[in-house]
């Protein structure tokens, strides 16, 4: 028997991030050491409480929750409450929760657990902003080669950005950290828009998880009610992209996806492209690759991995 990977989860939850996080609670091929949280889609005082609802609500109360940075390395912090609403998982009424915060830092944590683990034995899988993670990166450098690789939700090409016309809004929230993480030499895997665009809340889809009767299919299918309202509007479709839960079916599923191997380079400098992900797709330059970058995905096999281990929890 292949024994569990390693994960740690770091988010700022979000209903996207709430599914993803679902998904690997009710995966068994993944061991989830810890959940990192950071300020992002709303204040860190928000997502570390969300974390632990979503924990409570998968029946995973042992599961253990870190707060991390609250704010961006460098820029004042950027929120998204026009999207995830006042709490960040508007949508279902889920009680507050009542497993503890563990008293470490999400960035002590995330180092003390690659320094005292094999080297390339974890997973790192942010869902929000960079910051904890460059945080760590930038704290212990030794870190960098422990990492068995990044694989993370942010960023955009061809489709451009989501929060200004040329950034993504992870990255836009700390290109800073970004940059560090990117520069870091980690076996990188991305999920921009191009592919999680593909990744629709179809009405259908939002159904089937409705209609596995329970507590979890319920509150799954509120959260995303609720959470593709704003980008139903926003750009005519039936149904919202589900960014996070692809960080989780790559690990689970990589074959679901394709993409190729870029270098990726994040703007920091101009306000006018501030986040942008440059990714130098065509291979245009001679500029080391150091992401894999995902376009594609099967949006059919997505959701029934999906759909299949939110029956589990």
């Amino acid at each position: 028997m292949v024994a569990a990977r390693k994960i740690i989860i770091d988010t700022d939850p979000g209903q996207d991030d709430a599914l993803a996080i679902l998904l690997a609670l009710g995966s068994p091929e993944l061991d989830v050491l810890g959940i990192t949280t950071v300020a992002g889609n709303v204040p860190l005082a928000l997502t570390e409480k969300n974390a632990r609802k979503i924990c409570e609500l998968a029946g995973k109360p042992k599961t253990r929750v870190f707060a991390g940075a609250n704010r961006p390395l460098v820029r004042d912090l950027v929120t998204a409450e026009h999207v995830h609403g006042r709490t960040g998982l508007d949508g279902p009424d889920l009680p507050a929760p009542q497993m503890p915060l563990q008293e470490k830092h999400a960035v002590d944590f995330i180092v003390e657990s690659l320094m005292d683990h094999e080297e390339g034995d974890i997973t790192l899988c942010p869902l929000g902003p960079l910051t904890n993670i460059a945080l760590a990166l930038n704290r212990e450098p030794r870190i960098a080669s422990r990492i068995r690789e990044i694989v993370l939700m942010g960023g955009g090409f061809f489709e451009g950005g989501n929060v200004t016309p040329t950034a993504e809004f992870n990255i836009y929230v700390d290109p800073h950290a970004a940059d560090v993480v990117l520069r870091s030499g980690v076996p990188i895997v991305m999920m921009p828009l191009d592919v999680t665009h593909k990744a629709l809340t179809t009405r259908a889809r939002i159904d089937a998880i409705r209609g596995l009767g329970t507590r979890v299919g319920e509150a799954c299918a509120e959260l995303l009610e609720f959470f593709e309202r704003f980008d139903e509007e926003k750009y005519g479709t039936d149904g919202g992209p589900l960014h996070d839960p692809c960080v989780i079916t790559y690990l689970l599923e990589p074959e679901l996806f394709k993409g190729r191997l870029c270098n990726v380079t994040v703007e920091t400098g101009s306000e006018l492209t501030m986040g942008m992900t440059v990714v130098d797709w065509w291979q245009v330059t001679d500029r080391p690759k150091n992401a894999l970058v995902m376009r594609d995905l099967d949006a059919h096999g997505f959701f029934t991995l999906l759909t299949e281990r939110l029956a589990r929890l």
